[in-house]
């Protein structure tokens, strides 16, 4: 009777491994540790807003590090090249390399969303039916939110890999809104020095550098609060700096996968007219622009355009507004850098924060003509050229995306 007892507590103990594994958040979270932690090389087609785009990415990791290279095949032909905490952007098309600092933990194909406790009750993620993408065996993992305030995804991933297949961001209605599929897909052993070198002779090219650390937010006092926001939101982190229009606090409001972010021109308050909201919707970005207290609020997110409104509604002061001696950071530049950009053409829109699902990321620079899918749309993700990307939203110049202080 002992030994049946021991042969029931082990089966029972790995059918409870074997249910673990089985879980969709597993799947996920197994698929971020493969993103951040093996060496690949690959080739995937970024589709979104009727447009296409091919790129090639290759990521190392050895003891010196994360080595990454991402290079579009199609149009101009940008690269982009992160070793370490140095992120080197190069743009033939405009003669330009642009080059800052980047933490550790970004990635250029990020890690994909992450269900836990404070999001785990805005959405739903099931397994669906197993099937087959390029030639692999795949698990479906469907994320679903459940109101029409946030996105959905959509996960093809590899059984052998656990590297993501197919990806998809998707409506409350289930259409598809972006789409990024691998081609192909190679795991190395050994990744040689040379395949992450540029192939781009940037000899003669205009260098723009930013080397500033990031602002550390927790140092700041945090003066605007929010009110009534969309179920599960919250503010998870707060920065102020200064940019060519002026003084800016930015703050992050997230559901644990979606993200907003929320700029306040701090030193404008006097020139802000009440009555004039501004709206934008390109993509999968929406923008909304409006005045609280005589502040000009602009929100930007990755979500749809109900979400950015509420949360812009409802900023409020929650005490004496800053001036601008007390701007923490500055910078020189006019496009100001903040990478998170998107692979395709989004609309310079979305200045979404850190919690930003989006597998793809890059330097998110303002000018939507240069975004890896440049097509004169730019994004959240890499874009770069002018001051004020919002354009007729009011928003300050060139707000830098992924959070307060990181990139």
């Amino acid at each position: 009777m002992g030994g049946c007892a021991a042969l029931w507590i082990a089966a029972d103990a790995l059918a409870a491994a074997a249910a673990t594994r089985d879980d969709p958040r597993d799947w996920l979270a197994r698929t971020d540790q493969a993103l951040s932690n093996r060496n690949y090389e690959g080739v995937f087609v970024h589709e979104h807003a009727g447009e296409s785009e091919t790129l090639r990415v290759i990521h190392r990791v050895d003891s010196d590090g994360v080595a990454e290279r991402l290079l579009s095949m199609d149009g101009s032909g940008r690269e982009f090249i992160r070793k370490g905490t140095q992120l080197i952007c190069y743009l033939p098309d405009q003669r330009t390399v642009l080059v800052e600092k980047s933490p550790d933990s970004a990635l250029l194909l990020s890690g994909l969303p992450r269900i836990d406790a404070t999001s785990a009750g805005q959405y739903q993620v099931k397994e669906l039916a197993r099937t087959r993408v390029s030639g692999r065996d795949a698990r479906v993992i469907a994320i679903t939110p459940m109101d029409q305030l946030r996105y959905g995804y959509r996960v093809w991933i590899d059984e052998a890999t656990a590297m993501p297949l197919k990806t998809q961001l998707r409506d409350s209605r289930g259409g598809v809104l972006e789409q990024i599929v691998f081609t192909s897909l190679n795991m190395l052993s050994h990744i040689p020095n040379a395949e992450l070198e540029p192939g781009i002779d940037a000899h003669g090219y205009r260098w723009v550098r930013r080397d500033a650390d990031p602002v550390d937010a927790r140092s700041l006092s945090v003066s605007w609060e929010a009110n009534a926001l969309p179920p599960g939101f919250r503010m998870t982190a707060s920065a102020r700096q200064m940019l060519p229009a002026g003084p800016v606090e930015h703050l992050v409001f997230s559901d644990g996968l979606a993200s907003v972010s929320v700029f306040i021109e701090i030193g404008r308050a006097s020139g802000a007219e009440p009555g004039k909201d501004d709206a934008a919707t390109l993509g999968t970005s929406s923008a909304y622009s409006t005045v609280v207290q005589g502040y000009r609020v602009t929100a930007v997110g990755e979500v749809p355009p109900e979400t950015v409104r509420v949360i812009a509604q409802s900023i409020r002061n929650a005490g004496p507004a800053p001036g601008p001696s007390e701007s923490v950071s500055s910078s020189t530049m006019a496009p100001s850098l903040g990478p998170r950009a998107r692979a395709g053409a989004n609309d310079g829109l979305d200045a979404s924060g850190g919690a930003s699902p989006s597998i793809f990321n890059g330097p998110a620079l303002d000018n939507p003509a240069t975004s890896p899918g440049g097509r004169g749309l730019g994004a959240d993700r890499p874009a770069f050229g002018n001051a004020g990307g919002l354009g007729g939203l009011g928003a300050p110049g060139g707000p830098p995306a992924g959070g307060p202080g990181k990139h």
